[in-house]
């Protein structure tokens, strides 16, 4: 695609927006890079690029005339829609893209994409690893921390991308168009964006909007938003199931997994994975699921799937520290996955949580506790909120802090010889971290240090 003559708003200095910026230059097109935070330091975003890349870079308001310029937005994910430049760029009928909906354009190759509430990070870097098993191009990209324009135009037509796609994402596709997409689920999340669990389900229905007949929707059968939409998808849909046996799909039949097309093929059991817990079951299913429907044969899939481990942040072992077992799932960042850190933790766990306020909902997260959590530990923005919904659920065992490295500390404390600890915050980190990555890296920092 020509964009010699085209000028681009590129919207965002994170590393979405960079990526972007960079794309754009190799293809020729005018640049203009804004961001509204006016206290950014222009030296430090400048310095990301190359001295001779010509640009212009606008902090603080976005004027009028500007607008007048721009053919294209390009929207980093974390700009919502309902900002008014944003708003007034619509009015002027600008083209609002988001940074995957650039990235598919420049891209070439087989797009495999996946969204959902929970367990994209893990699908999507199994998924990964499987192709890697059978194909030698191989990018895995989007919400995983590796943007997706970054490496567009290094794919060729025999390259298989791999990304992980969020409802932020979603939002600003036209005709990105993946010949494998997946939804592995949808709960309850980022509502202080979507507002409502109808537009959040629909912004995640858009994966497959502009798929056809003849390329692959793989869905969760046990979701009931799934089972609403699924008849709207254009896409052939493929279920997978952890609690029924189907006609067609793929399912969890006692311990053994089992894919039907055409023929039923017995694919491994439980045992031969790494991963714990029903909902990493669904993840590898889903994966398995793909990746047949990418041509990978089943001894590349199986090998891939018994080598996998878990992901960076996602129930992830730390350390045995006196007996007691510390686990980062620090991207378990609504109360969805935070029950599913919990179901998979087999020792009396003391949880640390807490943290940025999407305006979720504790009540089901708390419920789950049993009596399996001995002990709440709180800190940041939602600790008197979650402390309150604890309360009036009839646990008690909370204590309240001010940083990470404390809730460590006081964990530690209330933990014994055989129980675990389990960060799983139900909430977002931007209170008090760059990034869930972040959060993670110094839990496991400050439990190095006990």
């Amino acid at each position: 695609m020509d964009w010699k003559d085209k000028t681009f708003l590129v919207v965002g200095t994170g590393i979405s927006g960079i990526a972007a910026v960079k794309l754009l230059a190799q293809k020729e097109a005018n640049i203009i890079l804004f961001d509204s935070n006016s206290k950014l330091d222009c030296d430090a975003v400048r310095k990301k690029f190359s001295d001779d890349l010509e640009m212009d870079f606008i902090l603080g308001e976005l004027p009028e005339n500007v607008m007048d310029r721009v053919d294209i937005a390009v929207l980093s994910p974390g700009v919502p829609l309902d900002l008014p430049f944003v708003q007034k760029m619509q009015e002027r009928n600008i083209p609002i893209w988001g940074e995957i909906e650039l990235a598919y354009l420049c891209g070439k190759g087989k797009l495999i994409a996946i969204t959902g509430t929970n367990g994209k990070t893990t699908t999507t870097a199994l998924t990964g690893e499987i192709m890697k098993t059978y194909y030698d191009s191989v990018f895995v990209v989007g919400n995983i921390g590796l943007p997706y324009t970054e490496y567009a135009l290094d794919t060729t037509e025999d390259s298989v991308t791999v990304a992980e796609v969020s409802s932020f994402q979603l939002e600003t596709i036209h005709k990105f168009c993946p010949q494998v997409s997946a939804i592995l689920n949808i709960t309850p999340d980022h509502l202080n964006r979507h507002h409502t669990m109808e537009c959040y389900v629909e912004t995640k229905s858009f994966i497959a909007k502009n798929q056809t007949k003849d390329q692959v929707c793989v869905l969760n059968y046990e979701d009931a938003y799934l089972q609403k939409i699924a008849k709207e998808i254009p896409a052939d849909v493929f279920w997978f199931s952890s609690e029924h046996i189907l006609e067609r799909g793929i399912w969890l039949e006692g311990e053994q997994i089992i894919y039907c097309d055409t023929e039923r093929i017995p694919i491994c059991t439980i045992h031969d994975m790494k991963l714990l817990g029903k909902h990493n079951y669904e993840n590898v299913m889903a994966a398995i699921a793909i990746a047949m429907h990418a041509g990978v044969p089943i001894d590349c899939i199986r090998k891939a799937v018994k080598e996998f481990d878990a992901v960076e942040h996602r129930i992830e072992y730390v350390k045995e520290v006196n007996g007691v077992k510390y686990y980062n799932d620090s991207k378990g960042t609504n109360p969805d996955a935070a029950i599913k850190a919990v179901e998979a933790m087999v020792r009396p766990t003391v949880v640390i949580g807490g943290g940025y306020d999407k305006q979720s909902s504790y009540e089901e997260w708390i419920a789950s506790f049993g009596n399996k959590v001995k002990c709440l530990v709180l800190l940041g923005e939602t600790k008197e909120a979650i402390a309150k919904t604890a309360r009036e659920a009839g646990f008690t065992n909370i204590i309240m802090t001010d940083s990470l490295k404390e809730a460590v500390m006081e964990s530690s404390r209330q933990a014994k010889e055989g129980d675990a600890v389990l960060l799983s915050p139900a909430c977002a980190s931007w209170d008090m971290f760059k990034s869930y990555e972040e959060r993670g890296k110094l839990f496991k920092q400050y439990v190095q240090e006990l």
